[in-house]
């Protein structure tokens, strides 16, 4: 039972196990003394039904508890399985359908073991290296290693740098602090050789006596000589995992299951028509209900440890960080020279664009380079403060938002800023190949590759939709191996009436030297649309080597369709009629001989007549098809139309949309090595003109963002076509975000073409956009666990009751104590101080960061940005904007040490914000005020200012309560 309640692992210390390690005192009370002592006085003493009860709980748990994880595989009896069904036509169902899929990567512990005198010694990851879905290095080996001495720079809020020391070892009082990093090395190496490295380089460290028992022994049969601190840098370096899925409700699921369990294999009830003595079922209630009350009893600490999980999980994450892409054309002179004198951002053009700009003066490089990408995240605060200040309408203006984070996560932080917003989402998922798996680029549960994928994809797609309007359309890049799944996934999400197509591309033109059986060269592109109640738009061009034209438009020779309606369209009087052309009359008449009907009316047929449109055939008539025109149903005139042809299930079936020019277009720009099948932007671009329109500004949504394709699309169309005004969201998780994704943006803003890296000129322009593309990094699930800590209430409450001390145990020990280490609005009174650990790496490594509480609460109410006033150096920031409702908004951050009651006050008369005057629907305020809320005018008239806490608010949006 221990392993169930994750507390026989009391080495790790990081997330959930560290919460538990500490309460572990309590755990183990309950367990070992407070739940036996239940069973033994239910039995008074009776060793036979005492053991019943353990062995029933036993096998009872352990069906379910699979390393770490509940899964829910419902159990009719012995190892015949359930599944819920309601009555569906069809159903899809898989094992962790009812359950998150949380897992994103591997994640190394920061690992504490404790020594008989009570000192401390941890392993303490400090850098990391690793390897994520397509990166170039995943043949390469990993392994920890003891970092050298080094000394770490960093850079303050004031752009000035720190220096410190980074040893690999480090006493302070009580604990021993030995620093790993994780580091890619040839594939000949062994983690061993660096273990036994580390050990030898440990052992003439200068530890003193008191840390002396890390080389105590601790032999084993194949190992003499091992000793306490090899047994645990062996334990450390196995890459300890995080649970890959977290239950939707498992305490009604187990619940659910206990009742059945004990019906069909305590009490037998099938076995009931053939027993003839009923004796022994009176005989088994008291281990029924002995059974039944220690079950529950473990259920509810069990379902209070998920829940609890369930709530971090869903818990809108920080943003973490904040910083804009944005070209010349939308700073000042001011900006621009100081961006000239910045030695990082000068640096960072000759690298990304090759522009030197040494030399120039501003006037000439905001003439010459007008869509140079500045990049804010390299410049200290004060100056994304002052660009954002002299910007108006700021998410209007915007054109991108990019994202680094768990794709789950960032759609749940856009759930309220972009509902019902988006036109297009499209994604290429990891296509869950044999390859996807062992290199990385999909991280399954063993034995659950399958139903782990499904989870991914329903857990995001169902958060996904409220994104769609109702116009919107999904697009799903998807191959073989999980195609046929994931329609009937997205039947069940978006219904089955809402399939557009599951159109086939030709993601190879080459043919493989060597196949088993067949050479598999296409995969798909399934399409949804949230309800199915618009057209796509006209896409494909048509073959114009044999164009004509007369007096009406261009059309070609021969394409013409049916006036005369065929056998199966029925028979209408209207339509029975003969008709005079040139002389000759015409009847609805077939090539048997039998009378039908036109499809037009008279007054159609003869308008078109009129037209000259009509051509003779030698036993009937037809209409010509003009390219450019069409013969409107209504007002039976010729009216402009889209030359362009609807596409087809056939028509990606080309070669100018496989994947090798995907490749090609990244090794244009330099970015080439780290994907392997990345999709070309000619697919993206089609699927962007069949679904969003020019004229109307979409937003497009990509949350597999990969290496950025879909950005490039996106700014490429616009560029190209001046009528279309898409802006577009990507989420990325990988590193390669800011290996790839970021920089290829930042690349096709500022030039069209690109070759070897190099931006290619057309009499000196590069015929750049321009842009303002915000880029944010979110808190991860990971982060949230890890700055996690229990508080324990300052007395006892419930020392004097057991009854009372188990409830709390149970039911309410984790929320109760965790409560300020998730968000304590305490420290809001200091807003711009607010931090938390963040990891730097996706292998753990972490660092104290400050965090963006603007931006969070920003998304947490769906603001819609205007205007931004960053002075927080003076103790003060507001944004002004327009909330989910419509209401013009103010939000005032302040230091509430620099801006206390009176100065808040002055500066809202300053500026008329009040019930009688303010022009502001709703006011959010940090902190405590005393601001007026009502006025009462000489004519007796009551006025009010909506004027609310954001503490209050931004604990309710963010754990949605």
């Amino acid at each position: 039972m221990q392993e169930i309640f994750q507390i026989n692992q009391p080495d790790l210390d990081f997330g959930i196990y560290r919460i538990l390690n500490s309460r572990q005192a309590q755990i183990n009370e309950f367990l070992q003394k407070t739940l036996p002592a239940k069973i033994n006085t239910a039995f008074n003493g009776n060793f036979e039904q005492a053991n019943s009860v353990y062995n029933h709980l036993y096998t009872f748990f352990s069906r379910y508890y699979d390393q770490g994880d509940f899964i829910s595989q419902r159990r009719y009896k012995g190892d015949t399985y359930a599944i819920p069904y309601a009555g569906e036509e069809v159903m899809l169902h898989w094992a962790n359908k009812d359950q998150y899929y949380t897992k994103s990567g591997e994640n190394f512990s920061n690992y504490i073991f404790t020594l008989d005198n009570g000192k401390k010694v941890q392993f303490r990851l400090v850098e990391a290296d690793t390897a994520k879905d397509n990166r170039k290095d995943n043949d390469q080996a990993r392994v920890f290693a003891l970092i050298e001495p080094k000394i770490k720079i960093e850079i303050d809020e004031n752009g000035d740098e720190i220096q410190t020391d980074m040893l690999p070892y480090e006493e302070n009082g009580d604990l021993l602090t030995l620093r790993f990093e994780y580091k890619a090395v040839n594939k000949k190496e062994k983690q061993t050789d660096y273990i036994t490295q580390a050990l030898e380089k440990i052992q003439n460290f200068a530890i003193s006596d008191a840390f002396q028992g890390i080389f105590n022994p601790m032999p084993t049969e194949k190992n003499k000589n091992r000793t306490l601190l090899e047994k645990y840098l062996t334990d450390y370096t196995a890459k300890n995992s995080a649970d890959y899925f977290i239950h939707k409700n498992l305490g009604k699921f187990l619940n659910q299951e206990l009742d059945f369990y004990i019906k069909n294999e305590v009490m037998n009830l099938d076995n009931i028509q053939d027993s003839t003595d009923f004796s022994h079922i009176e005989q088994n209630l008291q281990t029924i209900k002995t059974l039944k009350i220690v079950a529950k009893e473990i259920i509810a600490f069990l379902a209070q440890l998920e829940d609890f999980q369930k709530k971090l999980w869903l818990k809108k994450k920080f943003v973490a960080g904040c910083h804009y892409l944005i070209t010349l054309d939308h700073l000042t002179e001011e900006q621009v020279q100081t961006a000239l004198n910045h030695p990082k951002q000068t640096a960072q053009w000759q690298a990304l664009f090759n522009v030197e700009v040494s030399g120039l003066k501003v006037a000439e490089i905001r003439k010459n380079y007008p869509h140079l990408v500045v990049d804010t995240s390299l410049f200290e605060a004060k100056f994304q403060a002052e660009v954002l200040s002299e910007l108006h309408d700021l998410d209007e203006q915007t054109n991108g938002l990019l994202i680094h984070s768990d794709n789950f996560q960032a759609l749940n932080l856009l759930q309220e800023r972009y509902k019902e917003q988006v036109k297009c989402i499209y994604i290429d998922p990891p296509y869950n190949t044999e390859s996807d798996r062992k290199e990385g680029r999909f991280i399954y549960k063993d034995n659950f590759a399958f139903s782990s994928w499904l989870t991914l994809l329903s857990n995001r797609l169902e958060i996904a939709k409220n994104l769609l309007s109702e116009q919107g359309v999904l697009l799903n890049s998807i191959d073989d191996n999980e195609q046929s799944r994931l329609k009937i996934l997205c039947d069940e999400i978006f219904g089955s009436g809402n399939f557009i197509s599951n159109t086939p591309r030709l993601s190879s033109a080459q043919r493989p030297a060597q196949e088993n059986y067949v050479s598999i060269t296409h995969d798909y592109v399934l399409m949804y649309a949230k309800n199915k109640n618009f057209d796509f738009n006209h896409v494909i061009d048509r073959d114009l080597s044999d164009v004509q034209m007369d007096q009406h438009g261009t059309y070609i020779k021969g394409d013409t369709s049916p006036i005369l309606a065929s056998s199966t369209q029925g028979y209408s009087e209207g339509g029975d009629y003969d008709i005079e052309i040139n002389g000759k009359t015409y009847q609805p008449i077939n090539s048997k001989g039998e009378r039908r009907r036109w499809l037009w009316t008279k007054e159609r047929m003869e308008k078109a007549i009129k037209l000259g449109i009509i051509i003779e055939t030698k036993s009937s008539i037809r209409v010509r098809n003009y390219i450019d025109k069409e013969f409107q149903v209504g007002t039976n005139i010729l009216v402009d139309k889209d030359p362009r042809l609807i596409m087809t299930t056939y028509d990606l079936i080309n070669s100018k949309y496989a994947n090798s020019l995907g490749t090609e277009r990244l090794r244009e720009l330099n970015l080439g090595n780290e994907f392997d099948f990345p999709k070309p932007k000619s697919l993206i671009d089609i699927l962007l003109k069949l679904s969003t329109s020019p004229n109307q500004e979409h937003t497009v949504l990509d949350f597999f963002g990969g290496s950025g394709t879909t950005a490039d699309a996106v700014i490429e169309l616009n560029r190209n076509f001046k009528d279309y005004q898409n802006k577009y969201i990507l989420v990325e998780q990988g590193e390669y975000f800011d290996s790839v994704l970021k920089p290829r943006v930042q690349k096709v803003i500022f030039a069209k073409e690109w070759k070897d890296g190099k931006p290619q000129s057309d009499n000196g322009a590069f015929g750049g956009v321009s842009q303002i593309v915000k880029v944010l990094k979110l808190e991860s699930y990971e982060d949230t666990l890890n700055n996690l800590a229990l508080t324990q209430p300052a007395s006892d409450l419930f020392a004097q009751n057991q009854a009372l001390q188990n409830d709390y145990l149970l039911y309410y020990m984790l929320d109760v104590e965790s409560r300020d280490s998730l968000l304590n609005t305490q420290h809001f009174a200091k807003p711009f101080d607010y931090q938390l650990n963040i990891a730097t790496t996706s292998a753990g490594a972490y660092e104290a960061k400050t965090i963006d509480l603007v931006e969070t609460f920003n998304y947490l109410i769906g603001l819609r940005v205007s205007e931004i006033n960053d002075k927080r150096e003076n103790g003060l920031l507001t944004v002004q904007g327009t909330n989910t409702s419509g209401e013009k908004t103010l939000i005032i951050w302040r230091d509430c040490e620099k801006y206390d009651y009176d100065k808040l006050n002055r500066y809202l008369d300053s500026r008329d914000i009040n019930p009688q005057d303010s022009e502001f629907g709703i006011v959010y305020i940090n902190g405590d005020h005393n601001v007026p809320t009502v006025f009462a005018d000489s004519d007796e008239s009551v006025k009010t200012l909506k004027v609310r806490s954001i503490e209050a608010e931004f604990l309710s949006r963010m754990f949605g309560e």
